[in-house]
């Protein structure tokens, strides 16, 4: 996927107690990958226990960075002290830019069922920490398909071939694509130079193909 067609680097997920007692799988800021510049924390969750996810994430502050959600399952509130209100369900993603200051909470709106989605936090320059907070939410036919007969990729922020997300990041101007690839196919992005990439499996079916380079 990168230039060599591998991975430069695996790091298993540390299973971690966020919110009011929620259980994520972080990658990104663990001990073994404190920061990933501009990427300063992954969040992965999942379960179809509603002991790990139903007391959700009251309300916390944010600032200096982007918080980025994309949801695969389940149904999350998402409420701020800007005033914005949005319902994230299957398929939909939300950007938020903390920035000065911003306070938000995160609650599960079903009491059992899959929940699972990502978070990716993202670090904002330094003459861009005490911008004004912003908010944007998507549902999930709002964005973009490129299939072939090897993979679909669905285009959440960023552009990927004439694709190109309603999402608008123009500051740390990151690229986020889910990609499902069929069995035994290839999936080949080029990356520009100087670019910080990373990729998370949410689901494999065939664990051997997946190696990082020697």
């Amino acid at each position: 996927m990168n230039r060599d067609d591998h991975a430069s680097r695996i790091i298993p997920a540390m299973t971690v107690p966020e919110g009011a007692g929620v259980t994520v799988h972080r990658t990104i800021g663990t001990p073994a990958l404190r920061h990933f510049d501009p990427f300063l924390l992954l969040d992965h969750f999942g379960s179809d226990d509603p002991d790990d996810y139903i007391a959700g994430f009251p309300a916390h502050p944010h600032r200096g960075f982007r918080t980025f959600t994309y949801m695969l399952d389940g149904y999350v509130e998402h409420r701020d002290s800007m005033g914005n209100t949005g319902n994230l369900g299957p398929g939909g993603a939300q950007l938020m830019k903390a920035g000065s200051g911003v306070i938000h909470s995160e609650m599960p709106k079903q009491a059992n069922g899959l929940m699972r989605g990502f978070q990716l936090w993202i670090n904002l320059p330094a003459e861009n920490k005490m911008d004004s907070p912003e908010y944007q939410e998507y549902a999930s036919e709002a964005f973009p398909l490129v299939e072939t007969p090897d993979h679909r990729v669905k285009v959440l922020m960023g552009r990927f071939e004439s694709a190109v997300a309603p999402i608008v990041d123009d500051t740390t101007l990151v690229s986020y694509f889910d990609v499902e690839v069929k069995p035994g196919r290839p999936f080949r992005y080029r990356f520009p130079r100087r670019t910080v990439a990373l990729s998370t499996c949410s689901k494999v079916t065939d664990a051997s193909r997946v190696k990082p380079s020697q």
